[in-house]
């Protein structure tokens, strides 16, 4: 089976909508039901569907298994379509020639619940709420937001996080808000040599490094960056944290509250996950996107 293979397999769930442009299916099942979904679908189950924002960082992640052995990637289809309506989504998945083999058709449900059953390390979707309660049940999970990422440049799949809330607690960014950028470097200078607490983005990044070491450097088809509004004094302590967690970024940014995005846009992100939904905005012109609903930014009272 494929997961003994390898202590670096890693596992991605992924929405239909995240996968493919479903956009004007979803319009139907909103303008007239489910009904008339279900039939719109049905009649047209041999139309291949077009890629949606996902889909160059799936097509990526799965070519890594052409590179090795055995396989050390696989992604799962997560559906609120029922296997009826979904039959149309395994048929692009065919026609597309992804080797997405497991499925879960949640009928209408959130799927979210089918996550840690097949033991992904990240969820993608474009549900907001089904993102969230994945989120609050300590799964890495991400709302995607859109863009076009620049993946024809380069063959290797690239992902770029933000720091804080994505990888990293959230702890920083409330003395922050608290305190002010002042109270926040005075912190990260007096607590550099304290490793910061991992983000729900922490164990994703640890499988992904797990899964670079078994390329040489020089050759590894994934390529990682921390895009981060830190700047001096608050890099010590990120650059630290790392190292504790024997993790490996390939870049680091720190840009002192620049924006982000045409620094997404030069390292070529083919996935950019930040906990602030503005930025994701921003960024989405450039790349994919997608919102990390975690931390103090995104508490509701």
């Amino acid at each position: 089976m494929l997961e003994s293979m390898s202590e670096s397999f890693l596992t991605v769930a992924i929405s239909s909508r995240a996968l493919f442009d479903l956009d004007e299916s979803n319009l139907v099942f909103e303008e007239h039901g489910l009904e008339a979904y279900r039939r719109y679908q049905i009649e047209r189950e041999d139309r291949v569907l077009d890629p949606g924002d996902a889909y160059q960082f799936v097509k990526k992640l799965l070519h890594i298994n052409d590179l090795t052995e055995y396989p050390r990637v696989e992604v799962i289809l997560l559906s609120r379509n029922s296997a009826d309506t979904g039959l149309r989504i395994f048929n692009s998945i065919r026609s597309h020639e992804l080797e997405i083999t497991r499925a879960a058709f949640s009928g209408g449900f959130s799927p979210y619940r089918y996550v840690r059953a097949f033991n992904c390390d990240l969820f993608l979707s474009t549900h907001p709420q089904d993102v969230r309660d994945a989120i609050d049940n300590h799964l890495a999970a991400a709302t995607l937001v859109g863009g076009v990422s620049p993946s024809a440049s380069h063959e290797d799949l690239r992902i770029a996080f933000d720091g804080d809330a994505v990888l990293f607690s959230d702890e920083a960014e409330r003395v922050y808000r608290d305190g002010g950028l002042d109270a926040f470097s005075d912190s990260e200078a007096l607590a550099a040599d304290e490793p910061l607490n991992g983000g729900p983005f922490k164990p994703f990044l640890k499988g992904l490094h797990r899964l670079q070491c078994e390329f040489d450097e020089t050759a590894c088809p994934i390529r990682t960056a921390l895009v981060t509004a830190r700047a001096a004094p608050a890099h010590e302590r990120v650059i630290k944290t790392l190292r504790a967690w024997d993790v490996r970024l390939d870049e680091s940014l720190f840009l002192g509250g620049r924006e982000k995005t045409e620094f997404l846009r030069a390292f070529g992100a083919d996935v950019f996950f930040d906990d602030q939904a503005g930025n994701c905005e921003r960024a989405s012109t450039a790349v994919a996107s997608g919102h990390v609903p975690h931390g103090v930014t995104n508490e509701t009272t």
